[in-house]
């Protein structure tokens, strides 16, 4: 395990949490949004929420839970979110032995289950006991389904939380309602009707003393209540959606752990580079040509881009190649801060003691 008193990993959290803040997109909010989160909660994002995670999991067994799922026009569901909740489904399998429980409405299941093959899972049927367990031979992940009427949300997430018991709840791109109860789209457009009530699942799970790792990138997300007093000052519609009885679309509920990235896939990277790094384990960290199969695969089965509105390859407008290379240096750069190094005589180890 790295040790937090050690400099590696003070450069390690550092560089990781310097790539979740550039601005990929364009858009301008992360600065803001990362300036707001340090004023809440100091540190760094991706490597604490990695500490955190291995804590839970190694003091209650497993398994992991994730919720995701964001709807865009006519309730199809993005890319951003799906492709993240995936690939830490795999970190957690390789680095933690620990199988995850992906929570999403019922009508994107097949979209879901695509997702998790291409990221080099096996999803398998949700138990009728709710009791997961790992499976010999193959890296199992569950998806379980959860209608998207009030009474029916309830009554899955009360039913999931009593029998599967998870150490460790996280949500990544996935809507979270406003102080009204409501939910929205960044730019104030109504949910209404079209995602089920998973903040109900958040709470209860907080009754319980689970831990609640959020991810978001632009403060609409459940979990980004941690930084719901700071929104107004930079997001227009934070506070208010222009009409009337709605409210803002700033989420009021608040994880225990709080990761934003530029992207909330990117977020999600950030956690497996994390954990990879705390574990030293590089296995835990995927090859980057996993990460263009998992957004075919999301597209390929229903899934649309969150940018273009359309089942192309990419993810809040970055195409899956331009991921590619993101992922490759954020790999590269995560390796050699842990100092691997090759010097100008081919030894391997930290340049520092080499050159």
């Amino acid at each position: 395990m790295l040790q937090q008193n050690s400099k590696q990993y003070q450069r390690v959290g550092r560089t990781i949490d310097d790539f979740m803040t550039l601005d990929y997109t364009g858009v301008g909010l992360i600065g803001n949004i990362y300036a707001a989160l340090q004023k809440r909660q100091p540190g760094f994002a991706c490597l604490g929420a990695a500490e955190r995670i291995v804590e839970a999991v190694k003091g209650q067994g497993g398994p992991v839970l994730i919720a995701t799922g964001f709807p865009e026009g006519g309730g199809a569901p993005e890319t951003d979110g799906p492709v993240g909740a995936a690939l830490m489904a795999r970190a957690f399998f390789l680095g933690l032995g620990v199988p995850t429980v992906i929570v999403i409405d019922e009508d994107w299941e097949e979209m879901m289950v695509q997702t998790c093959r291409g990221a080099g899972l096996a999803p398998m049927p949700f138990p009728a006991d709710g009791v997961v367990k790992g499976i010999d031979y193959l890296r199992p992940v569950y998806i379980r389904t959860v209608p998207k009427d009030t009474e029916g949300s309830h009554r899955v997430s009360d039913d999931l939380l009593e029998r599967t018991r998870p150490s460790v709840m996280i949500s990544i791109e996935r809507p979270g309602c406003n102080s009204l109860g409501l939910y929205h789209g960044l730019g104030g457009r109504p949910l209404d009707g079209l995602v089920a009530d998973l903040d109900y699942l958040f709470y209860q799970g907080k009754q319980r003393g689970i831990l609640h790792i959020g991810v978001g990138d632009g403060g609409n997300e459940l979990g980004m209540g941690v930084i719901a007093e700071d929104l107004p000052t930079f997001s227009p519609k934070a506070e208010s959606t222009g009409v009337p009885g709605r409210g803002g679309v700033a989420a009021v509920n608040a994880a225990d752990h709080l990761v934003v990235a530029n992207v909330s896939n990117w977020g999600a990277t950030g956690i497996i580079a994390a954990l990879s790094a705390l574990l030293e384990n590089p296995i835990v960290f995927h090859e980057p040509e996993l990460e263009i199969r998992c957004i075919e695969c999301c597209v390929n089965s229903g899934g649309v881009d969150g940018m273009f509105m359309a089942p192309e390859p990419a993810v809040d407008g970055i195409s899956a190649l331009e991921w590619e290379g993101l992922l490759r240096t954020l790999r590269a750069s995560v390796r050699r801060t842990l100092g691997d190094s090759i010097n100008w005589q081919g030894e391997r180890g930290d340049w520092r003691q080499l050159k």
